[in-house]
């Protein structure tokens, strides 16, 4: 099981990855190139959100029932997931990674290359 404050350091990690609190003091939406890749905490701190492909979205919800459409986030390109042990460890990294990249893909040119320089 993994728990907020793992997840928050993984995801601070990240290169050019920042943390702020837009919403609420609880509730921590993680950025690169000022585009959420993650969200956590809120009033369910035990579930995280991610973004991703929509095809791979639908394969991770197949695959684990208890991942779930985004919550309060487009459906088709987000997704909760419980911090309950359910998907593993190793796995919910991935998907960080695969969050974080999907923003990394899409910024422009010239904010990918000011985040070389940071990676």
């Amino acid at each position: 099981m993994l728990t907020l404050q793992e997840f928050r350091e993984y995801c601070l990690q990240k290169g050019g990855a920042t943390e702020e609190l837009p919403f609420d003091d609880i509730t921590s939406v993680f950025k690169v190139g000022g585009k959420i890749f993650a969200i956590a905490g809120g009033n369910d701190a035990s579930t995280v959100n991610l973004k991703g492909n929509p095809d791979i979205l639908l394969e991770r919800r197949a695959r684990h029932e208890d991942v779930q459409p985004g919550y309060h986030m487009n459906k088709k390109h987000w997704v909760s997931v419980p911090l309950n042990g359910s998907v593993p460890r190793r796995t919910l990294f991935l998907w960080v990674d695969d969050s974080y990249n999907c923003i990394v893909a899409a910024l422009p040119k010239k904010v990918r290359a000011e985040l070389e320089n940071v990676l």
